[in-house]
């Protein structure tokens, strides 16, 4: 049997990604052949169920089979919007929807599928309402609600707190109180991939939450003048900046990846107490960190309220869910393979279990019912609980914004935490982009 295109791009590891494509025989765009292509993240386990359920619906569909390309997270980024902007996208492309789906659709790049989900309310109705949000464009759909819900959770190493004597947080207050003592013992307070920038984001996420409410970041996303200069959101960058003042985050996070899963490594080795990452961090600490999961150390926790702040409790962050869009450049045959793809490919029950059985919780209606007596039901109750339970569920802020806003947001959040910006510059940089 021949080997799959993601198989060989895995043997071309150390080669340039674009080499590695060229060894494989060529961009997988649209103009690859017959069949259609799929480009998506790779690293286990969630690289394993999405390449799963391609193999399965190739297994069904023998003559109308979809070629597989996996990249990391940041190359990723770069190379679909590359690709998309050249007319050489994949055609079924993978993401996180919000505002990079809409310049996508502004610009005509991805199919319209409001007609193709009212012929199939089928599709529709089996996944989770909150999902379609992020995939809809002045009321169009333009994607495909996939994979699983992942809030943002605070975790904890439970024998890392037994050792030094302490409590997990309950309040913005303990998390500055615990900082020197887990300090003072040689721990790491927090584990942050910094390097990748959209790790540290996640902090000003809740941070603007806790202390505005949700307000002060819709008002960033209506194009409000001004809106990164609301005092709260002010309050809420010089309240990150002390708290890596206080050397809050492991030393040299500037140059941590979180692609590496480095930071992770950190919190299952009891380098660092506890770390603010997806709901996708427990499969990686579980796969990677040998008994750490199943022995009970990995504690997990809503992120704590800011005292005095206007913020929800039961507010999250995260990803309501991952995308599937159709680039306007593939082939009608390729593009019904696709669609093909979303009814009979996407959350089917194999699928389902294998992101239960790897602690995550996928976005299909009923999922729920198939926890009971999983390996990681705790958790997923837990992370269930979260998702349903949100007054509001905020997308993570560089899928919320443009490309454009997105790119200065993450540069300015890299020197916000390296402290080469006062929180007044970081929000004039962000004002000048808002609405773009």
């Amino acid at each position: 049997m021949a080997l799959s295109r993601r198989t060989l791009l895995g043997l071309a590891a150390g080669i340039p990604v674009s080499a590695a494509l060229t060894a494989c025989g060529g961009s997988s765009g649209p103009g690859s052949g017959g069949g259609a292509t799929y480009w998506y993240l790779n690293g286990m386990p969630q690289e394993g169920v999405r390449a799963g359920a391609v193999d399965a619906f190739n297994k069904a569909n023998p003559d109308g089979r979809i070629e597989d390309t996996t990249f990391q997270n940041d190359a990723y980024k770069t190379k679909i919007k590359t690709a998309i902007g050249a007319g050489k996208a994949p055609t079924i492309i993978w993401g996180w929807g919000g505002g990079t789906l809409r310049t996508y659709a502004k610009a005509g790049q991805v199919e319209d599928l409001t007609s193709w989900f009212d012929d199939h309310s089928e599709v529709k109705d089996r996944l989770f309402p909150s999902s379609f949000g992020a995939a809809t464009v002045d009321g169009k759909i333009y994607a495909m609600p996939c994979e699983t819900v992942q809030p943002i959770i605070l975790y904890y190493n439970r024998k890392v707190f037994e050792q030094v004597g302490v409590e997990p947080p309950q309040s913005w207050d303990d998390i500055m109180a615990l900082v020197p003592k887990f300090n003072n013992k040689g721990i790491a307070p927090f584990s942050l991939g910094g390097q990748s920038r959209w790790t540290s984001m996640m902090w000003l996420e809740f941070l603007f939450d806790r202390i505005g409410g949700s307000e002060v970041f819709q008002a960033i996303i209506e194009g409000e003048k001004d809106a990164w200069s609301n005092p709260d959101a002010i309050k809420a960058l010089t309240m990150i900046q002390e708290l890596v003042e206080a050397e809050g985050f492991v030393k040299g996070f500037s140059s941590i990846t979180a692609d590496s899963n480095a930071d992770q490594a950190l919190l299952y080795t009891g380098r660092a107490a506890m770390m603010l990452h997806g709901a996708w961090s427990y499969g990686i600490q579980k796969t990677d960190g040998k008994d750490f999961v199943s022995s009970g150390g990995l504690g997990y926790m809503t992120f704590p309220p800011v005292e005095g702040g206007k913020g929800d409790q039961s507010v999250t962050v995260g990803n309501p869910a991952q995308y599937l869009s159709i680039s306007s450049k593939a082939s009608a045959e390729q593009k019904k393979i696709a669609k093909d793809f979303f009814a009979t490919g996407v959350l089917q029950d194999e699928e389902v279990k294998k992101w239960i059985g790897n602690g995550s919780l996928p976005i299909r209606l009923g999922a729920d019912k198939m926890l009971a007596g999983t390996e990681n039901a705790d958790f997923l109750k837990f992370t269930y609980d979260i998702a349903s339970k949100a007054k509001v569920f905020v997308q993570s802020w560089d899928q919320a914004l443009s490309p454009a806003a997105a790119a200065t947001l993450l540069d300015n959040i890299a020197k916000l935490f390296q402290r080469s910006i006062s929180p007044q510059q970081f929000a004039s940089n962000l004002n000048a982009v808002i609405g773009t």
